[in-house]
């Protein structure tokens, strides 16, 4: 059995059953003799009593909820912190984990997920006016009970916002799918990194997905810190824009464009609520510069208006004549002068303008290049030029042009852009080689991981789906595999075979092989032994073996009657069957027991024959029935059911006459 079961804690509580386990902590359920009520006792493994960092964590959990009050919070009843034993007293809450109550719905009507939300968020208002912050809520930690309360638990990584000595185990801590872009980066955290995990919590109930999942923590970090999540609305359409707009908001990855507090937001919800069609405004990615729209049909207002002038249509077309006149007999005179070889065609020659470097759009719209004809032959992507800008000329700059007076240019479409790959999972060197074949710069980063197998790629930064430049390095995080961990094994013997084989995976171990062994001193279900002693350091994911007992073999005494004579046998049946024979006795040579009677012990072992811990079994004597016993493996006791008066002639060599006997069976 577990040692604090069935004991009495400080001469108070009384230690009745383990309802949790944790990585730091056992949850058992108690009774306080004191207050007449029922309570859960939060104790601290054993093994970590030495360890100072899971020390300082129960003690601060203590005290971060020892200092709240309120009806959203699970309520702290008494603090022990021993050097022996380390213990919490809480309310004993009957209920599920609202992570659970969201697996059984898949998804929550918006008013209902509200409803959580906002005891959630009156929970960490009243926390966070303590000066508390939580840093680690998540569905697992919210507790449902069956009127609809919420209750917050496990302030296990809490810390007071304003406390002055903070370590560097307060960083970067909390559960990844949860927890904030700051958290993520290892930052200092504030009341705001709570409101961003309310945001996950409410997308959660209402999409019935997280925001970010992947197959390894790494990567969902890094997803937390670069990537956008779907919009919920695109996943649940019957979300109302204002929740949607809510939600974003809490979830903003600048901590300066998210809610500020718990009470703001709660403003929000309840504004909602009000008015479900509300509409926040809370826009992202507005562009700060429209573009503005001119109607060049309407003057610009305050501009004044030109009085009105006479008609110019005569003016003009008078205008157009002379100019066609004198076009024509210019003409004329040009291409006769070409005809009879009065002027040459493109006479004179010049040098080609230097063009690289030079904006295209900007070029043919400069007077200074107006007597050259320049054209694009080509455009290609360049690192070195920009967009738009003339790469390569033909003829080249200084170079003597007689004649047409042409340019042909090839213009640059900048530096080219890439979308980067999804490379978890893959083979390193596979990934190296796709790398290197589309030029991206890259470095290789080496890191544990129990997810992803050795020489795989676990993640990258920027993550997938970034637009890369050829100025972007991509860091690519390869697993070395799982970290070798070693673990403190804990002592099991005693326990119930379910109970020990929970505390074995809490303790980061697996189930070995069970065998069953009887016992007098545990009863059947009982851990009797373990392959690996307690207190015995092993790696993580080590095999443990248990014998479990299987009960105690029962020793019945059978009383012979005090004046047979004739050698007999010993039968034991069970459902019929025989199991065992004591072989032939002789009556006379045995010695009288405590009953005051002549008696002989069988011996009945628990095996698979039996299908439960108590059975009726018949001695037979002589092949006659004589008594029925009910026998209990569990506690090795046996009672005698009914008792039939043997005959004579199964008691003595020359028998008499007797009268007839009542069989058992």
């Amino acid at each position: 059995m577990d040692k604090y079961v069935g004991k009495r804690l400080d001469g108070r509580y009384e230690i009745q059953e383990i309802i949790g386990i944790g990585g730091m902590a056992v949850v058992y359920k108690a009774y306080d003799a004191i207050d007449d009520r029922t309570v859960a006792v939060k104790i601290l493994k054993e093994e970590l009593l030495e360890n100072q960092e899971f020390r300082r964590r129960f003690k601060n959990e203590s005290k971060a909820i020892a200092v709240l009050s309120h009806p959203n919070i699970v309520k702290v009843y008494d603090v022990g912190l021993g050097d022996r034993i380390q213990y919490i007293v809480m309310e004993h809450i009957d209920g599920i984990t609202l992570k659970e109550y969201i697996k059984s719905q898949q998804t929550l009507r918006w008013k209902d997920a509200l409803h959580f939300a906002e005891q959630v968020l009156k929970a960490l208002q009243h926390a966070h006016d303590k000066g508390i912050v939580h840093r680690d809520i998540k569905p697992q930690n919210i507790i449902l009970l069956p009127n609809g309360t919420i209750k917050v638990t496990d302030f296990g990584i809490a810390r007071f916002s304003r406390s002055e000595h903070r370590t560097m185990t307060d960083k970067a801590i909390g559960s990844v799918h949860y927890i904030s872009p700051e958290q993520a980066r290892g930052e200092m955290t504030d009341e705001k990194t709570d409101l961003y995990s309310v945001g996950v919590l409410l997308y959660e109930m209402l999409t019935g997905r997280l925001p970010f999942d992947a197959e390894s923590a790494v990567s969902v970090a890094i997803m937390q810190l670069q990537n956008e999540p779907t919009k919920p609305r695109e996943l649940n359409p019957s979300i109302p824009e204002g929740l949607e707009e809510i939600i974003l908001r809490a979830m903003q990855k600048n901590t300066a464009s998210r809610y500020q507090s718990a009470a703001e937001m709660l403003q929000d919800i309840e504004k909602f609520k009000q008015n479900p069609s509300v509409q926040f405004e809370y826009k992202y990615f507005v562009d700060s510069d429209p573009t503005k729209f001119v109607n060049v049909n309407t003057p610009p207002a305050n501009q004044p208006k030109t009085k009105e002038k006479k008609s110019a249509v005569v003016p003009v077309l008078i205008g157009v004549t002379v100019a066609v006149v004198l076009i024509v007999g210019i003409l004329g005179v040009i291409l006769g002068g070409q005809v009879f070889g009065l002027f040459p065609s493109g006479s004179g020659s010049t040098q080609a303008p230097a063009l690289i470097g030079k904006v295209y759009n900007e070029v043919i719209t400069d007077k200074a290049y107006k007597e050259f004809t320049i054209t694009v032959d080509d455009k290609e992507y360049s690192t070195e030029y920009e967009a738009g800008v003339i790469m390569k000329q033909t003829p080249e700059a200084g170079k003597t042009l007689k004649g047409k007076r042409e340019i042909v240019v090839k213009v640059s479409l900048g530096s080219k852009s890439q979308v980067l790959s999804d490379y978890t999972n893959y083979d390193i060197n596979s990934v190296i080689d796709n790398l290197e074949k589309l030029n991206i710069k890259y470095k290789t980063m080496q890191t544990f991981s129990d997810e992803v197998a050795s020489g795989f790629v676990i993640g990258t930064i920027p993550a997938a789906g970034t637009v890369l430049t050829p100025e972007t390095e991509v860091e690519v995080y390869v697993s070395k595999g799982a970290i070798t961990k070693f673990v403190k094994v804990s002592y099991y013997v005693g326990m119930t075979e379910e109970v020990a084989k929970r505390l074995i995976e809490g303790d980061g171990l697996t189930i070995g092989r069970i065998s069953k062994q009887e016992s007098s001193e545990y009863a059947a279900g009982y851990v009797i032994s373990q392959s690996v002693a307690a207190n015995s350091t092993i790696t993580n994911g080590s095999p443990i073996d248990l014998v479990v007992s299987s009960g105690s073999a029962i020793n019945i005494y059978l009383p012979v009657p005090d004046n047979a004579e004739k050698a007999f046998t010993a039968s034991i049946y069970y459902n019929g069957k025989s199991l065992q024979s004591s072989g032939e006795i002789d009556p006379t040579a045995l010695s009288v027991g405590t009953s005051g009677r002549r008696e002989l012990r069988l011996t009945l072992s628990r095996s698979d024959v039996f299908t439960s811990s108590i059975a009726n079994i018949v001695v037979k004597y002589n092949d006659v029935a004589y008594i029925e016993y009910r026998v209990n493996f569990d506690n090795g006791e046996y009672a005698k059911l009914k008792e039939n008066t043997l005959p004579d002639s199964v008691l003595f060599n020359t028998p008499t006459v007797s009268e007839p006997t009542e069989s058992a069976q």
